[in-house]
């Protein structure tokens, strides 16, 4: 069985709608660890992770928006998921806006490149977040972790990307909000967008097993990096990014027993979770039952569940 290592990062610094800071509580509350517990896992919660003293940064993108704060949080992130990695547990990070990834994400590039296995990373997302903090319009960061983990350029401010992810080592899944410029850049790096349309027309499981096949003959490591937006909004309202045309429960459900069957996840990031946008919590407890099927949990174990 695996053990987990839960780490909170509550973390609203990439973006400007206040509420993602809360979202560790969140899963807290809506019971993770016991669900993951009830399935024979172990579990450790490392609590909250918290910034000491903000380095002094700046950028020529007058846009970007709290540049320290996402800086500080970028190295935390890296030291606690590598540290989680080395000690032989499966890091699951609790955020906390999707800035967060510019750590974990690199935290666990820094074990794989330790170990000398490749890195591979599957996004679950509406959005590419490919821009660099030199494209981004918004100024929010939580838009620029892929560009960072693909090694575009633009990250001056932040320390380097230890060992870069390859394209192929890439798969964007469920996207369906990409703008011009992040477009272009995708095809300049030749990452493979399994955007919306895709998964209609191929269906949600082949693409998905293809990219995990990839993985597996590689003897890679595989970072899962799961936003609210993958969901489709009247199932997940709690993400101050909503895109219509997301996945439904049964397809998201599918992705995660997908995911635990391949036996290939060593990290897991949950991000975007605006409790204050959330409806009695109904998207906690849909974010947490999407880690039980991905820890094994199986459809027919589910009970019956009203929110009224």
């Amino acid at each position: 069985m695996t053990q987990t290592i839960l780490i909170g990062a509550p973390i609203d610094s990439g973006q400007r709608r206040p509420g993602c800071l809360m979202g560790p509580a969140a899963y807290r509350v809506a019971g993770l660890a016991q669900a993951i517990g009830d399935l024979g896992h172990g579990v450790t919660d490392w609590g909250d992770l918290s910034l000491g003293d903000l380095p002094a940064a700046a950028c020529p993108n007058p846009a970007v928006d709290q540049l320290p704060a996402t800086l500080g949080w970028t190295e935390r992130l890296r030291e606690t998921v590598e540290d989680a990695l080395a000690q032989g547990g499966m890091p699951i990070i609790l955020g906390g806006d999707h800035s967060l990834a510019l750590g974990s994400v690199a935290g666990a590039a820094a074990h794989a490149r330790r170990l000398g296995r490749p890195l591979f990373l599957l996004w679950l997302d509406a959005h590419s977040d490919f821009h660099t903090p030199l494209t981004t319009t918004s100024g929010n960061l939580h838009g620029t972790p892929v560009a960072y983990i693909a090694g575009r350029e633009g990250f001056d401010a932040f320390p380097p990307f230890p060992a870069p992810l390859p394209a192929s080592h890439i798969c964007l899944y469920g996207i369906r909000s990409v703008d011009p410029a992040e477009h272009e850049a995708l095809l300049r790096h030749d990452i493979a967008i399994n955007d919306m349309r895709v998964l209609d027309e191929q269906g949600i499981v082949a693409p998905l097993r293809a990219f995990l096949a990839k993985v597996r003959e590689a003897g890679g490591l595989l970072h899962v990096s799961l936003d609210v937006d993958f969901l489709d909004p009247s199932i997940a309202p709690a993400v101050g990014t909503t895109v219509p045309g997301g996945t439904t429960f049964r397809e998201a459900h599918l992705v995660m027993e997908l995911l635990h069957e391949s036996g290939l996840v060593t990290s897991l990031d949950l991000v975007e979770l605006n409790p204050f946008l959330d409806e009695r919590g109904r998207t906690a407890r849909l974010m947490v039952d999407l880690v039980g099927s991905l820890m094994g949990k199986k459809v027919f174990d589910r009970p019956t569940r009203s929110f009224t």
